[in-house]
């Protein structure tokens, strides 16, 4: 049989049976247009005139006949979750599968372990200190009294006038352990008073060793430059301690 696109009124010869007995929409292959085309009528004799304008016709491709789109693929849906029953509500069952357990954060506990790691590194902290000798710092803390079972000892103020012009304020003295025991020495420290005991000016001096054994005794001695002249008594005493020496 002979189609004829309505929209170009481009022919083609096509068979029968490509129609089939229902007809069916085909495409011009020229211009794209779709249409339904009627089966052919089987007692209708083939027109001579079109099937002489057939050889003109362009050779183009047969028509294409449109194929039905795929349908599309399955979405999943996951099923919803099933209520979580108490004791108590209608179908609860104790015996039922339950999500797993999660603990809850405390935050309380976690600021608490914090507390006692910081008070542990404190009191490591403080030992490490005592033990090193660091002066009045037992006290501080109040970790027992900060008075020592070591004596001092001065010996005679040395003031002398340089050829410079200043003044060389020297003190010397010894540090004695009477005690039967080690004795770890702290920093000593020197005061300069007025004649009302204020003090005008002072300084620490560092021993030459920080223990002393039992009955053992250590010099020391210090040198200052331009002491303040309202200075009229010397006080010698462990830094952190009372009044030792004068």
């Amino acid at each position: 049989m002979i189609l004829e696109c309505p929209e170009c009124r481009t022919r083609y010869l096509v068979p029968d049976s490509a129609i089939g007995p229902e007809g069916r929409t085909v495409r011009c292959a020229h211009c794209r247009h779709s249409w339904f085309q009627e089966p052919a009528d089987p007692d209708a004799p083939p027109p001579v005139e079109e099937a002489r304008e057939v050889p003109t016709a362009p050779a183009a491709e047969p028509p294409v006949v449109d194929e039905p789109a795929p349908p599309p693929p399955p979405v999943f849906v996951p099923p919803p979750a099933p209520p979580i029953l108490s004791p108590g509500d209608p179908g609860f069952d104790a015996f039922a599968h339950r999500p797993p357990f999660r603990a809850r954060r405390n935050p309380v506990r976690r600021w608490t372990i914090g507390a006692v790691a910081a008070g542990l590194l404190m009191l490591v902290a403080t030992a490490a200190i005592l033990w090193t000798g660091m002066p009045g710092i037992g006290g501080w803390l109040g970790f027992g009294s900060t008075e020592s079972a070591l004596e001092l000892r001065s010996n005679p103020i040395e003031r002398r006038e340089l050829e410079n012009g200043s003044e060389l304020f020297a003190i010397s003295g010894q540090v004695i352990n009477p005690s039967s025991g080690q004795q770890r020495v702290p920093d000593l420290r020197a005061e300069l008073k007025d004649a009302q005991g204020r003090i005008v000016f002072s300084w620490t001096i560092a021993p030459q060793q920080r223990t002393l054994g039992p009955g053992a005794s250590m010099d020391f001695n210090s040198a200052k430059l331009d002491v303040p002249p309202s200075s009229k008594r010397l006080d010698l005493s462990f830094a952190g301690e009372g009044i030792g020496a004068n």
